[in-house]
């Protein structure tokens, strides 16, 4: 069988979605259980809003190493020389883990002043506060178990990451309800903090569980070996220009969230729900990259450049299907989806008011994020780096800045995010023929 048939494209790109969905859909069950909270229900929802923006641009920082394990053991596999990477996995995720401790540390002293910058205030400050410090201990957790993730993919198994995806959602929903509402006579309800705290459990769940599989399921040690690897050098390049490329991206998604914010708390709270359907049709679509990821790495490492373009066109092909029907979908049920966030009528009319503009670019969307997916297998992360930098200085920032002249308020912001898709989508997709297509006739 084609390693680019339907057939095999889905066995990694189903598995790859319901893995890929599982932060979105955690922070999603964080979002509509502090939604419905009877107490200060709707400035919960906005600091789980403004503390899930910052907390995500810290682990999508860092967790782009993943990408880059990925790509060039997926590269040696391809190439048949899988035994002369052995050694580079766990000198990758000592590397990855032990910065992401450092950046916690640095960060947790200046929690409230990291709040006030996001023009957090008054209670919802003070939510936010009280929720990063309890979540923000399960950042080197979640980027030790994205680590695994990226193993595993590089072997070209999506399987096992979906099942530790799964018992993490499971985990967390049921924990969720357990610790934010509380059970009577048994459980103390512990509101926002107890959504903290079952997020920080499910994140442990899921590290000690891969753990377990990678040991059990692979040939891969996670002893540490000197001296470093050859291909250190280039995952610490791939690394690097992927670290870029995410603050690029996450100022990208933190201006979002500061002018959303200023527009006031019935405006930030809308903007969070739009922002978490808006992840979770990315993760959806991304299943698709991941695909793209996975086998544009082994088909560059056998030099099969023809086979290569062939799977670019389907996984493009069946990520554009897949945002359309999401989009279809969506733009049926409005009201029902902002439901599952809040009873607030304040607030979902406002996001009812704008939700049109996160759908109907969802096509555009998925050009971005499968191609996303393909250039990081290819490693082409510099390409990538300064596509983000550039959509986000010379789309983003001024279509931004220009909603703001003309008082868009939220429409605004999400009309500047279209911007910023629309010309990262097209990048890609000129890159990749110019170079890649030119390669497959010759």
């Amino acid at each position: 069988m084609s390693i680019i048939s339907f057939r095999n494209i889905n066995k990694l790109a189903v598995p790859a979605i319901i893995s890929g969905i599982a932060e979105p859909i955690l922070s999603a069950t964080d979002t509509a259980i502090v939604g419905n909270i009877s107490i200060h229900g709707t400035e919960s929802l906005a600091a789980v809003g403004i503390v899930g923006t910052f907390l995500s641009m810290l682990i999508w920082i860092l967790a782009q190493t993943r990408s880059a394990i990925s790509a060039i053991i997926s590269q040696y596999l391809g190439a048949g020389k899988l035994e002369e990477v052995k050694t580079l996995p766990a000198q990758a995720i000592v590397f990855n883990v032990g910065l992401s401790i450092v950046i916690l540390l640095t960060t947790v002293p200046f929690i409230r002043e990291i709040f006030i910058v996001l023009k957090a205030k008054g209670v919802v400050l003070d939510y936010c506060i009280s929720y990063y410090s309890i979540r923000v201990w399960g950042f080197p957790l979640t980027l030790f178990t994205f680590a695994i993730f990226g193993i595993f993919r590089g072997l070209q198994n999506t399987f096992w990451p979906m099942v530790v995806a799964l018992i993490g959602v499971a985990s967390n929903i049921i924990l969720d309800i357990l610790l934010v509402y509380g059970i009577e006579g048994l459980i103390h309800p512990m509101n926002l903090e107890g959504a903290a705290w079952a997020s920080l459990i499910s994140q442990a769940f899921m590290a000690v569980i891969s753990f377990i599989l990678l040991l059990k399921k692979t040939t891969v040690s996670l002893r540490l070996k000197r001296p470093w690897h050859p291909e250190m050098n280039r995952f610490l390049i791939m690394s690097g220009n992927l670290f870029i490329r995410s603050l690029a991206l996450n100022a990208t998604l933190i201006l979002a969230v500061r002018e959303a914010t200023s527009l006031g708390t019935n405006y930030v709270a809308a903007h969070t729900i739009a922002m978490q359907l808006w992840l979770f049709f990315a993760f959806f679509i991304d299943g698709y990259g991941s695909a793209g990821n996975i086998l544009g790495g082994k088909l560059l490492g056998a030099k099969d450049y023809k086979n290569l373009v062939v799977m670019a066109k389907k996984v493009n092909l069946y990520g554009i299907i897949v945002a359309c029907i999401l989009g279809g979908f969506s733009l049926m049920f409005p009201e029902q989806l902002g439901l599952i966030f809040t009873k607030d009528p304040d607030v979902l009319l406002i996001f009812k008011s704008f939700f049109f503009l996160v759908v109907i670019v969802l096509p555009i969307n998925a050009l971005a994020f499968v191609g996303d997916g393909i250039f990081k297998g290819l490693g082409e992360t510099g390409f990538l780096r300064n596509v983000l930098v550039g959509s986000t200085l010379f789309g983003f920032i001024p279509a931004l800045f220009l909603s703001v002249e003309y008082d868009l308020k939220i429409h605004g912001i999400w009309i500047a995010i279209t911007v910023w898709m629309l010309i990262r989508g097209l990048a890609l997709v000129a890159k990749f023929r110019n170079k890649y297509f030119r390669l497959a006739k010759t």
